[in-house]
C-alpha cells in the first residue's frame, strides 16, 4: 500500500487526528501535511501540499478535512491531477471511487462524527474504479490548455 496523504485546517483537525489513529490501527502508512493544531489557519496552505504530493505520486490516495469540506475540496480540485470528492455518506464515497476514480477523499469535519467517518473511509478504501464508460468521462475532466 502506498503512503496515504492527510491534511486539514483547524476545523478539521480533530477528525484528522481520529483518521490518523484509524490508519495507525490498520498499520497503513501515512504522511500528515498539517495543520497540527486547532489554531485558526488557511486550508489552501495544506490542500496545495497534499495535492502536489498526490500528483507527484508521493502518496495515494489523500484524505482532506475542513469544516464543511467545501473550501478544501475546491482548492484540491484546482490541481489538474486531482479528483477530490466531498463525501458525507458511505454511499457517496462508494460512487466517488467506483464512477469518478476519486484520488482524494474529502470529509466535512463539522458535519460528521467518527462512526460516519469510519463507514466513509471503509467504503472509499474498499471500492475499486469501475472503468469503462466512466474512464471516458474522467479523461474529459482536465482543462485543455
Amino acid at each position: 500500500m502506498k503512503t496515504i496523504g492527510l491534511c486539514s485546517d483547524h476545523a478539521g483537525f480533530e477528525l484528522k487526528e481520529y483518521v490518523r489513529g484509524w490508519l495507525e490501527a490498520k498499520g497503513w502508512p501515512y504522511k500528515d501535511y498539517g495543520t497540527y493544531s486547532t489554531e485558526s489557519c488557511d486550508y489552501p496552505d495544506f490542500a496545495h501540499q497534499l495535492a502536489q504530493a498526490v500528483e507527484a505520486g508521493e502518496c495515494y490516495p489523500g484524505i482532506a478535512i475542513c469544516g464543511s469540506g467545501n473550501g478544501i475540496n475546491m482548492t484540491l480540485n484546482k490541481h489538474q491531477g486531482i479528483r477530490a470528492a466531498l463525501c458525507w455518506t458511505a454511499e457517496i464515497a462508494h460512487l466517488a471511487r467506483q464512477h469518478n476514480d476519486a484520488n482524494v477523499l474529502v470529509m466535512p469535519g463539522r458535519f460528521i462524527g467518527t462512526e460516519e467517518a469510519d463507514m466513509i473511509m471503509t467504503e472509499f478504501f474498499n471500492t475499486s474504479f469501475e472503468g469503462g464508460r466512466h474512464q471516458r468521462r474522467i479523461d474529459k475532466i482536465p482543462v485543455q490548455g
